[in-house]
């Protein structure tokens, strides 16, 4: 029987952490001056990425950090030290290339998919989450209900965010760009700490 209640507390859950609104800026901030197709192209490979590393980990995501040796804040910290790379960048302005059809993919690649989307707190709720499902069939089906619930919310979210365009314009991008870089940077800082603490309370 489809498990409803851990559908809906699975899809709350992932929305609150991977929080599509909160994606927005970050998006415009790494996307906001390409071209309209180059947008929609990034967002939907963006999220495609997301939802291929989520649910790589929801059906093997306890067998590969197992067989690793690498646990939570291992992934956290990884996580943060990776965006804090990308927000240097675009606080700098130095993410610039001479080859735009590749931006685009590395975009949607690093750090939009991952681990922007697909992130430590994404990827451990999903793992929990399975452990959860504990083998029942109905479970199972209720989880990855709500994994593409989520994902559906995140691809209608950034394929919107173009219209924040049409209202900053240009010089709106570009601020929203330093704006991204701080909040990449944050993020990537509360990881590292996140990341520190879970080492401190394993005892590692």
């Amino acid at each position: 029987m489809f498990n409803v209640r851990l559908f809906v507390e699975a899809t709350i859950t992932l929305l609150v952490i991977m929080d599509p609104p909160g994606t927005v800026p970050v998006f415009l901030g790494l996307v906001g001056r390409k071209s309209r197709d180059a947008r929609k192209r990034a967002a939907r490979q963006g999220v495609l990425v997301s939802f291929l590393v989520i649910t790589l980990f929801a059906v093997a995501g306890n067998s590969i950090l197992a067989y690793m040796h690498i646990g939570i804040p291992a992934l956290q910290g990884a996580g943060g030290l990776l965006l804090l790379l990308i927000a240097l960048d675009l606080l700098t302005g130095k993410g610039a290339t001479n080859h735009p059809e590749v931006e685009d993919v590395n975009i949607a690649l690093v750090p939009l998919g991952t681990p922007l989307l697909a992130g430590p707190g994404a990827i451990a709720a999903t793992i929990v989450f399975v452990r959860q499902a504990d083998g029942a069939v109905g479970s199972y089906v209720a989880l990855a209900a709500a994994i593409v619930a989520v994902h559906l919310v995140l691809l209608g979210t950034l394929r919107s965010a173009g219209l924040l365009i049409k209202v900053f314009k240009e010089s709106g991008i570009l601020l929203m760009a330093k704006i991204a870089g701080l909040l990449l940077a944050a993020i990537a800082v509360q990881l590292v700490a996140s990341s520190v603490q879970g080492f401190i309370t394993s005892g590692v």
